[in-house]
């Protein structure tokens, strides 16, 4: 399956669906931009951040845009936000593996680690 992620709503108790998310290839301090997508109604991507075919070793970054998020559901963030994007840069070193990034958010936190 490559690479997929998955964004709970841990202040509404649901999926974080219409939450923009960019993919970025990583080398350094440089940041590509590989894609850029809206979550659905289960907080997922439709397909495949990568499929197996296409995934690469390599580092990597994916930017959740948390506050327009919360602002769109209509929470009353302070300015400025305590977390406007969250980046998690990550490494896959086994392109032969499934590597799943999920995201636990609120406003005032978040989680994550390497799902199935």
């Amino acid at each position: 399956m490559g690479l997929s992620t998955h964004v709970l709503d841990t202040m509404h108790g649901c999926p974080a669906a219409g939450m923009q998310v960019t993919l970025y290839s990583t080398e350094g301090d440089q940041a590509t931009v590989i894609k850029r997508l809206v979550l659905n109604h289960d907080g997922r991507t439709d397909a495949p951040l990568f499929d197996n075919a296409s995934l690469r070793s390599g580092t990597y970054r994916l930017e959740f845009d948390v506050a327009a998020y919360f602002k769109a559901r209509g929470v009353a963030l302070p300015e400025p936000n305590f977390l406007n994007r969250v980046n998690l840069d990550f490494g896959i070193a086994h392109a032969d593996q499934h590597y799943h990034v999920p995201l636990l958010v609120s406003p005032w936190s978040y989680s994550t680690y390497r799902g199935s």
